[in-house]
């Protein structure tokens, strides 16, 4: 089977570093029309977005568009790419002012990143990756894995394929020595898929997609079942670049977010999100992610 991400990221779990993310950005800075240089405040606002389930969702991007255009004043563009990676070089770059970007990423430039609001999801800013195999696998421990074809999400994720990478590592695994192949799909809707299509035999995924979708396309999630939950983790927050900090936007999409409830049209974004509402946590809420990628550069 043809690996579709970087075989050297998917066996060796290395963490993007800033060169990747020049190279991204310079690549992303064509499409954008647009420097590098922070915006002047009277152009849109440009909200990333990293390719989840959601990207896919034309109603809610209407939503969120109308809601946070109202919040913040003016234009707001919602910028999406395919990978996790593409977002955050335009993030870091400041080419975006926010973006809504996974833990896994904010750990590793939390030097250059603000923490704006993190979603709650059943009361916490929390959710778990899973593990997943096909319905009928007679597989009841993760162990029960190895040499699989495993189809990971992206390898910028932490439910996608850090929280599977570290926990190899405890056991002094690597991917690519566990999983017969291993590929990327670049989304987590889509890691679902492939396991329930039998282009993989068991998946990483994010386990708030998972229940949503379990709500949504309940067909296709049932032909799957979980094998593993990860402990609770910081769930994906929207970030903003520290250059922008005093950028009035981003202190009104961040009054938006934690207030989202209050307003008819944010609680029709909540709503298709399954999600409580937003609020503002600590960068702490993130340390047990960042141990896991200690874990993984520890283990080499």
């Amino acid at each position: 089977m043809r690996n579709l991400g970087n075989p050297h990221r998917a066996t060796d779990g290395v963490p993007i570093t800033r060169r990747d993310l020049i190279a991204a950005a310079v690549s992303g800075a064509a499409t954008l029309f647009a420097p590098v240089a922070l915006r002047a405040e009277d152009e849109s606002f440009k909200f990333g977005l990293t390719p989840v389930f959601l990207s896919n969702d034309l109603e809610l991007l209407d939503h969120l568009r109308s809601y946070l255009g109202a919040k913040i004043g003016g234009q707001v563009e919602l910028v999406t790419r395919r990978t996790y990676q593409e977002i955050t070089a335009l993030l870091v770059s400041g080419q975006i002012q926010s973006a809504w970007i996974c833990g896994y990423p904010y750990v590793q430039f939390k030097a250059d990143l603000d923490l704006v609001a993190t979603p709650v999801w059943h009361g916490e800013p929390l959710y778990q990756s899973y593990l997943i195999a096909s319905a009928d696998r007679k597989v009841d421990d993760w162990t029960g894995l190895k040499s699989d074809v495993h189809a990971f999400s992206d390898p910028d994720s932490n439910s996608g394929f850090l929280v599977t990478r570290a926990l190899l590592a405890e056991k002094r695994q690597l991917p690519g020595r566990f999983f017969a192949r291993s590929f990327f799909t670049y989304g987590h809707r889509n890691v679902i898929r492939a396991v329930a299509s039998g282009l993989a035999q068991s998946g990483s995924v994010d386990g708030y997609v998972y229940e949503v979708m379990r709500e949504t396309e309940p067909d296709l999630v049932k032909q799957t079942r979980i094998v593993r939950r990860s402990e609770w983790l910081g769930f994906p927050p929207i970030a903003s670049p520290k250059s922008v900090s005093n950028d009035r936007r981003v202190k009104a999409l961040r009054q938006a977010l934690i207030s989202m409830d209050d307003d008819a049209e944010g609680r029709k974004v909540l709503a298709l999100l399954r999600l409580d509402g937003f609020v503002a946590t600590d960068p702490s809420l993130f340390d047990a992610i960042a141990a896991k990628v200690e874990t993984v550069r520890q283990f080499g």
